[in-house]
């Protein structure tokens, strides 16, 4: 098991140079990936007892591996990285790592709030150098880029320049690839337009992972980034279309976790200019997409996981399993649309 070593490694080497040296760079220099593609943000399952089961992870990516996606995105929003320990956050993308062909890109979710630190230095850190910490201790574990969700707790005070400040440390720092997240449905904080074009210059900031559902909004990155070497991927398949119309290379889109052919599909339509029958098909996904996203959430998509196949299971507490009428009005969503 990896992370008792890399965690004790890294807080080691960050605890003696975080406070002194945030100016510093990681090695990264030069570096640029190539995201575009599908991305399906995996879920973490969990046993009866609320334990993470890793052995059921394997067993999903294996399938899910069998669809022509760019990578996985683990320890997202669908992830519940909010419920889970920083150990199993470590464990998870570890796991992954072994699961997941090395041809597929990995990218873990490594954004922080509020993470304690066992150092004589340092008692607790604050968002930015726990985000960096975590960002490292991904990268060690196996992850080919980190995905960086914003800063929201002091929402209220989360101003661009607050906002540029954090994400260019973060990836001043990262071993790796740094992709901006903005999920304003959880954090009631939009990641601004200009703090994005600002970011965008940045040489290991990569792209941006958009969930607000405004595809005007996508569409004004996209052009006020087309001199970088930036990508935008949209943040759930029920705007795919139009985000691909507008410039987007891609989507993390959880219905991908349940109907991974049909948004690869939607993905191959868009790219060959077919938008006839890829509109035809969207129409079809934006039901079964609100429904695991917006209506039910990851108990439904969960839901939905153990009827397709997959390992959903329980969420961890304080999310709870949906109720029958719930349940009932999930079905439909996928049935209607002919997934059922």
């Amino acid at each position: 098991m990896l992370v008792p070593r890399v965690w004790s490694s890294v807080r080691q080497g960050l605890s003696r140079g975080l406070s002194r040296n945030m100016g510093g760079r990681a090695s990264w220099e030069g570096r640029k990936v190539d995201i575009a593609g599908i991305y399906p943000p995996v879920t973490t399952p969990f046993t009866a007892t609320a334990e993470v089961d890793y052995g059921k992870l394997e067993e999903n990516l294996h399938k899910l591996g069998t669809f022509p996606f760019k990578g996985f995105v683990v320890q997202g929003s669908n992830g519940e990285f909010p419920f889970l320990t920083s150990s199993e956050r470590l464990e998870m993308v570890s796991r992954a790592r072994q699961a997941v062909p090395k041809d597929k890109l990995l990218i873990a979710g490594s954004g922080c709030e509020c993470e304690a630190i066992m150092s004589r230095t340092l008692e607790m850190a604050q968002a930015t150098q726990a985000t960096v910490e975590m960002t490292v201790s991904m990268a060690q574990v196996g992850a080919d880029a980190v995905m960086v969700v914003t800063p929201c707790y002091y929402r209220g005070r989360m101003s661009s320049a607050a906002l540029i400040h954090h994400y260019t440390k973060v990836a001043d720092l990262s071993p790796i690839p740094v992709v901006l997240y903005s999920v304003p449905a959880n954090t009631g904080l939009d990641l601004p337009v200009d703090a994005v074009v600002t970011l965008s210059q940045h040489p290991n900031i990569v792209g941006l992972k958009d969930s607000a559902g405004d595809v005007t909004r996508i569409g004004l990155i996209v052009h006020k980034t087309r001199k970088q070497d930036f990508q935008v991927l949209a943040g759930s398949a029920g705007f795919l279309l139009a985000s691909y119309a507008l410039g987007a290379v891609g989507g993390v889109c959880a219905l991908a976790n349940v109907l991974g052919a049909q948004v690869c599909q939607l993905e191959r339509l868009c790219l060959t200019g077919q938008w006839e029958d890829a509109q035809k098909l969207q129409h079809r996904l934006i039901e079964p997409n609100t429904a695991v996203t917006r209506r039910f959430g990851i108990p439904g998509l969960k839901k939905t996981m153990d009827w397709l196949g997959y390992y959903g299971g329980p969420c961890r507490a304080p999310l709870q399993e949906l109720r029958p009428a719930e349940e009932e009005a999930l079905r439909m969503d996928f049935t209607n649309n002919g997934w059922l």
